[in-house]
């Protein structure tokens, strides 16, 4: 090739090279230049806007026992002057200890609105005359007149309500399908289990075997029942085999009845 031909070729090769780099050099100069300046956009808009306030409030979950005037009385306790600011945290904090509220979420809606969604604890029953359960067995204070007046009524040691919870629905499900109905259950200091009926008739089921006792009371019932002089007051299933039954007089059973009239 021509001297001067082959030094042309490589001055076109360079100058290209050229091109392509200050290309990419003007190309990430012109990115640079664009961050900094979204950057310092926002950083002024932030500023701008850093104190705005929270105006609005949005109660969701549609609660049953907790009135909305106390929801947002217990969120105005936080500090709802910036909307940037908020501690999110601190606001369900707040919500939470409401006596039946069970959980809650709390976000943030642009430019000036929180929304607060709110559980409920469900109460399936009462739990040593003073605090309520609810479906998971977890002890809770509250109070309301809208409770249901027919909770059944559980008892036993702090720390028992669960295994209390779990033991009656276990024996609430086999009572009903013998069209016999569990209306309150007590465990001891040293886990003994007693459960009472609604038609009165108390178990004494001890310790041990507990759903067995009751399906040997199942079991024996109807033909206990059938007695005209005497009404059965208590079933003692603390044996391996058979029980002991307590009746009551029919005579005593209606001057009680008499009584209370």
């Amino acid at each position: 090739m021509h001297p001067l031909l082959e030094k042309a070729q490589q001055l076109k090769q360079q100058l290209n090279f050229n091109w392509s780099l200050i290309f990419g050099v003007s190309f990430f100069l012109v990115v640079v230049v664009g961050l900094v300046q979204i950057t310092t956009g926002v950083s002024d808009w932030l500023v701008e806007n850093k104190d705005a306030q929270i105006k609005h409030l949005t109660v969701l979950g549609h609660p049953k026992y907790t009135e909305e005037k106390a929801i947002i009385k217990a969120i105005k306790k936080a500090d709802l002057s910036s909307f940037f600011e908020l501690d999110v945290k601190h606001v369900q904090q707040l919500v939470r200890e409401l006596p039946w509220v069970a959980t809650v979420s709390v976000r943030k809606q642009w430019p000036d609105t929180i929304q607060v969604y709110v559980v409920e604890h469900e109460a399936v029953a009462h739990w040593n005359s003073d605090l309520l359960l609810n479906q998971s067995g977890d002890a809770f204070q509250a109070s309301s007149d809208k409770l249901a007046n027919d909770l059944p009524q559980l008892y036993g040691p702090e720390g028992s309500e669960k295994e209390a919870w779990i033991a009656f629905k276990q024996f609430d499900e086999m009572l009903k399908v013998n069209a016999l109905t569990l209306k309150s259950l007590a465990l001891s200091e040293r886990f003994s289990w007693q459960l009472w009926l609604d038609n009165g008739v108390r178990l004494n089921l001890g310790r041990k075997d507990k759903a067995k006792r009751v399906q040997r009371f199942i079991d024996v019932y109807p033909r206990m029942e059938k007695r005209a002089d005497a009404q059965i007051d208590a079933i003692d299933l603390r044996y391996d085999t058979g029980l002991a039954v307590s009746y009551k007089p029919v005579q005593e059973q209606q001057l009680q009845n008499k009584s209370k009239a």
